[in-house]
């Protein structure tokens, strides 16, 4: 039974349909949840509850849907008890869920060119909005950063891109046939990825764009708090808007116990809003200053 929460949440019992192991203590869970596949965009996210010994639910950002289906992927890493239990779920077991939950990013009609930066456990909201921009007049370009073991074979791009350096080549096959150009970026030498950060290899790219072309970008992130950081300071640099979808620890993850607020700027001066319903996902500017 599916019950509603404020007319877009849903808290849902979810069949594990499939549970993927990489390496990297990566998963990714792919759950029958109708609802949440139907309503979800990029940048939402859902509050699932990893085994019915732990009352505590976690956030989880979304990677894909398929709202005809009914499917909604789950990229995580196990780094705690939670998620360790999470990991042990098989397939034909049940979840509870609760989603779609968070503001999703929201993209410019005049800005044909994006630029999508991922790190680590923030590579699934870019893949989702990636995949929503597919058949659009919108030509997104993906970087994806990591210093485990990526969550996919990498594969060379065919897909040619300006400013990148000699022998960065490897992309992600599903962005690939998609006709979605992107690249990796690591300092564990993985072959094919840039050595550095995903804002070394962003500045490259925007380096051989003319005003024009740079008229046309906007960027959005999603990663651990000192890349996204990095990130809103290029976006300044080049006076690009940027949108970051943040990630914090959550309780509720309904906005009713404020235990994941963080400080940004409005029109009337600094406030406090949750992470969760309020975002995860700001402008750069109002967390990170000008």
């Amino acid at each position: 039974m599916t019950h509603t929460h404020r007319d877009t949440i849903f808290v849902t019992d979810a069949e594990v349909i499939d549970h993927q192991h990489l390496d990297g203590e990566q998963h990714i869970l792919r759950l029958q949840a109708e609802d949440v596949a139907r309503h979800a965009q990029p940048g939402s996210f859902v509050h699932l509850s990893c085994d019915p010994q732990l009352p505590m639910r976690r956030p989880l950002s979304i990677m894909r849907v398929d709202p005809k289906k009914g499917w909604v992927d789950l990229l995580y890493k196990a780094v705690g008890y939670g998620t360790g239990l999470l990991a042990r779920r098989m397939a034909g077991e049940h979840l509870s869920v609760m989603g779609p939950i968070g503001q999703a990013f929201e993209v410019s009609p005049g800005r044909a060119r994006p630029l999508l930066i991922g790190g680590g456990v923030g590579i699934p909201p870019m893949i989702f909005l990636a995949e929503s921009l597919r058949g659009t007049d919108h030509q997104p370009f993906v970087i994806m950063g990591s210093e485990v073991p990526f969550p996919f074979t990498a594969r060379p791009s065919t897909i040619m891109v300006p400013g990148m350096p000699d022998g960065v080549i490897a992309a992600m096959p599903l962005l690939e046939d998609w006709g979605i150009a992107s690249r990796l970026t690591s300092l564990q030498g993985y072959a094919g990825s840039h050595e550095g950060y995903v804002t070394d290899l962003a500045r490259r790219w925007l380096n051989e764009l003319d005003r024009q072309s740079l008229d046309q970008v906007e960027i959005f992130s999603c990663g651990p708090h000192p890349m996204l950081e990095a990130v809103a300071a290029l976006a300044r640099d080049y006076d690009l808007p940027c949108q970051v979808s943040l990630e914090e620890f959550m309780a509720c993850a309904v906005g009713g116990c404020a235990g994941c607020v963080v400080e940004v700027k409005t029109e009337t001066g600094p406030a406090m809003k949750r992470v969760c319903v309020d975002g995860p996902v700001f402008n750069a500017v109002d967390v990170f200053g000008a």
